[in-house]
């Protein structure tokens, strides 16, 4: 792995290209070297990891707003939707749309926390769909996977965009742009101006994970992967992009992120140093292997204390007798989902789903008193709005500890963690304290996930959607992915009856 100091720099400096963060991503992803078998198989799981839960949104509300509009743009020898037969096809760019919104709907799929937060697994959908449409093998499309992720991990250990209110998809449009050119196996110019114009376009504010948390936010990866595809195919018809993207006098590091943080201290612009790791020339695309993906249906943040609040909800007798809980958690914990945020949204009974599943306040007691976690169950309506689980939730509250902010930052991966201490205060007195670091599922965990989790996840989740012999021809299929043809490859989204979709009846443009 080489690390990359890169900074802004003044124009007349005339940065070349070689030297350019974008350039050194577009080397990797041209970049010929196989994949190894580790990582394949990893690649496989997150296959099946994303189509679990896509299909098991498939009925909900963006879902199928996003299939009418990908709908409005069919195309023959196209791209596979979720759920759909293999003979309806729409345009790449429309498919990695409505299937990315399906993959991010539950918020159930794989996650990594480092500098800034990342869903990896958002990669898939733009690559697979390009992958379809231009007649690419199972070999192609693991190599293209493996490039997304190793560029957006990358990112999100050495760039941090939140702190500054960018949303993570702003690492998305590169490492997806990057993806597909692996895939095509398009030269480093073409993919250079790709990663450019991906990231131009996908720069938008953290507003859509703040306060009242709207439909957006399972948009918005699928708008990255979308803009990601075109990108490519402008820069495969000779199209340039905004450069240099990152190091720019008035671009990216320069007016929206350290370099402007330094311009309102009075400082340089020009001093502060990303330090980005990237592999060097001939050297295996792993970082898939350092990510990991949900047990839970909700924010990762909170995989670790539902594991926890099911261990600790088994010791109250009277949850009407508990005085106060408070999380002593990470920065990141307690200003994203916690008290810290300063949302009265999360403490709202009315809430969204997607607020409830960024309230860790919500989850903890949900899963304090039920001692179970359901994708759809435990965000209902009645089950937010039961008085006994409001009386809970309003006592719960949140802390920044350092020390466990320190560990959310460690690159040391046995003590990396994403948990809390809680601290259980009953009316009596009585203080039942516990914590815990890593989710259950983590690969440093209790119960890590393995090929029979991931398969048991999706069996649980499209059982009752997908016809046995359906579940079981993807799943086959699945497994075989490096040695898929391209018409194989045409058919690998899982069919349901009919489609399971009953179309949104509401009218758009498209």
């Amino acid at each position: 792995m080489e690390i990359h100091d890169v900074r802004a720099h003044r124009s007349k400096d005339e940065l070349k290209r070689e030297d350019q963060l974008a350039w050194k991503i577009a080397s990797v992803a041209a970049d010929s070297v196989e994949v190894d078998a580790e990582a394949t198989d990893m690649i496989i799981n997150r296959i099946i990891d994303n189509a679990s839960v896509a299909i098991a949104s498939l009925n909900r509300g963006p879902i199928k707003s996003a299939r009418a509009m990908a709908n409005a743009h069919l195309r023959s020898g196209g791209a596979t939707l979720f759920g759909m037969p293999a003979g309806h096809t729409v345009c790449a760019e429309w498919a990695a749309w409505a299937n990315g919104t399906a993959v991010r709907e539950l918020d159930f799929h794989d996650t990594f926390l480092a500098a800034d937060y990342s869903h990896p697994g958002d990669n898939i959908p733009p690559v697979l769909a390009v992958a379809q449409q231009c007649g690419k093998n199972g070999s192609d499309l693991v190599r293209g996977i493996a490039t997304g992720y190793e560029i957006q991990v990358n990112l999100v250990k050495a760039i941090c965009l939140h702190e500054h209110k960018i949303d993570h998809i702003a690492h998305i449009g590169p490492s997806a742009s990057a993806a597909v050119g692996t895939l095509l196996g398009l030269p480093t110019e073409v993919i250079f101006q790709s990663v450019q114009q991906g990231l131009h376009t996908t720069v938008t504010t953290r507003q859509s994970r703040k306060g009242e948390i709207s439909s957006w936010k399972a948009f918005a990866p699928a708008y990255a992967g979308k803009l990601a595809i075109e990108a490519v195919d402008r820069c495969m018809r000779g199209e340039g992009a905004p450069s240099p993207i990152y190091e720019g006098e008035d671009s990216v590091i320069s007016f929206i992120l350290n370099g402007r943080t330094a311009r309102d201290q009075g400082k340089s612009p020009y001093d502060p140093t990303y330090q980005v790791p990237l592999p060097g020339a001939g050297e295996a695309k792993r970082a898939i292997l350092e990510t990991y993906t949900k047990e839970h249906s909700a924010e990762y943040q909170s995989q670790a204390l539902i594991d926890l609040a099911f261990r600790m909800g088994k010791e109250i007798d009277d949850f009407d007798k508990v005085k106060s809980i408070v999380l002593h958690t990470s920065h990141h914990t307690h200003y994203v989902i916690g008290t810290g945020a300063g949302d009265p949204q999360k403490m709202d009974p009315n809430a969204s789903r997607e607020t409830l599943d960024h309230s860790i306040m919500y989850i903890f007691a949900v899963a304090l008193q039920d001692g179970e976690w359901h994708h759809v169950k435990s965000y209902a309506p009645e089950r937010a709005q039961r008085p006994d689980t409001v009386r809970l939730w309003h006592k719960i509250s949140t802390l920044e500890d350092p020390e466990w902010t320190r560990r959310y930052h460690s690159h040391d991966p046995s003590e990396k963690a994403f948990g809390a201490k809680v601290v259980i205060t009953m009316e009596d007195g009585r203080v039942i304290e516990d914590e815990l670091g890593i989710a259950n599922a983590h690969p440093f965990g209790a119960r890590p996930f393995g090929r029979d989790e991931y398969i048991k996840k999706f069996r649980t989740l499209t059982d009752e959607i997908l016809e046995k012999s359906e579940s079981e021809r993807f799943l086959d299929l699945v497994q075989q992915l490096p040695n898929l043809t391209a018409e194989q490859v045409r058919v690998l989204n899982p069919v349901a009856p009919n489609g399971y979709l009953v179309e949104n009846p509401a009218k758009g443009i498209f």
